[in-house]
């Protein structure tokens, strides 16, 4: 049987997602999603991690939720799987301790937050026992994340990062020259990492959305009238190179304080289990 090398969603399950079966609603799956992979992109620069390493993470990350639902496992301890997993894969391996040390913080940051919405009290960390309870928990979450990330994803984890595409096409395109160019289209491949996109498109249709966007917003000129249109060079169809554009400019969306609230509360499965009860007890 044929598998390809960048396994993407199937119709069924971008159709009906794990999470969307239980009960949880398509944006709020979206903004858990985006949170998630902001929690792993800030461990990664907090760790000193190579990109590489932390937008692999991001990318089976989002892979994940479209074979396991957010009732089963939380965000938080599958990001930091992720991060444990993409720093293997990746060869520039991470200590399991000071990964678990980095997520504490994170998430009694985010705490914090909950507990001050308007940030009137300074965050202090408290660090945790060498041997406390804390720690070991966190130590088996990590490594059962990393397990089932493996099994679920039936080990097929390679992944295809956009960069080097990026820079093949701005020298087709002659942008190259356009510092301002490049630094937005990369900007948007990073961005696009919070969005399950990845998992849904080709490389080349990706990164074909970033040039249009940092075209557009540039008032930069490119052939696209039929049958002349650039994106056609990549072999990238016009809707889904649109849907993409759809995805990333959905991250910079006004959210009001409610929703944010709303989705740091579930970073934990239990926390995400306690509001599936609570909306199904509101609704009956």
């Amino acid at each position: 049987m044929h598998v390809d090398l960048v396994p993407l969603a199937s119709t069924s399950q971008i159709e009906r997602t794990p999470s969307g079966v239980d009960g949880i609603p398509a944006d709020l799956e979206e903004d858990l999603r985006a949170f998630g992979c902001k929690l792993i992109h800030e461990a990664g620069i907090l760790l000193k991690q190579k990109q590489v390493a932390v937008a692999t993470a991001q990318i089976l990350f989002q892979r994940f939720w479209y074979v396991t639902s957010m009732k089963q496992f939380g965000i938080g301890d599958i990001g930091m799987g992720a991060l444990y997993l993409a720093s293997k894969l990746e060869e520039c391996p991470l200590r399991m301790r000071d990964l678990i040390n980095i997520y504490d913080l994170l998430l009694q940051r985010t705490s914090h937050t909950l507990s001050s919405p308007q940030n009137q009290d300074t965050f202090k960390y408290a660090p945790m026992s060498y041997f406390g309870n804390t720690f070991y928990d966190l130590k088996d979450a990590l490594v059962v994340a990393e397990m089932q990330i493996l099994k679920r994803l039936g080990f097929n984890v390679h992944v295809v990062l956009p960069y080097g595409t990026l820079i093949n096409y701005l020298r087709v395109l002659g942008l190259t020259s356009r510092k301002d160019a490049c630094a937005r289209a990369w900007g948007y491949l990073n961005d696009a990492l919070q969005t399950p996109v990845y998992a849904l498109y080709a490389v080349p249709t990706i990164v074909s959305a970033a040039i249009l966007l940092a075209s557009r917003h540039l008032d930069i000129s490119l052939p696209s009238s039929p049958p002349h249109c650039w994106w056609d060079l990549f072999d990238a169809p016009w809707e889904d190179v649109w849907s993409v554009c759809g995805y990333v400019m959905r991250l910079y969306r006004e959210r009001t304080q409610e929703e944010r609230m709303r989705v740091m509360r579930l970073v934990g499965k239990k926390d995400v289990r306690g509001w599936l009860e609570e909306n199904a007890a509101v609704q009956s």
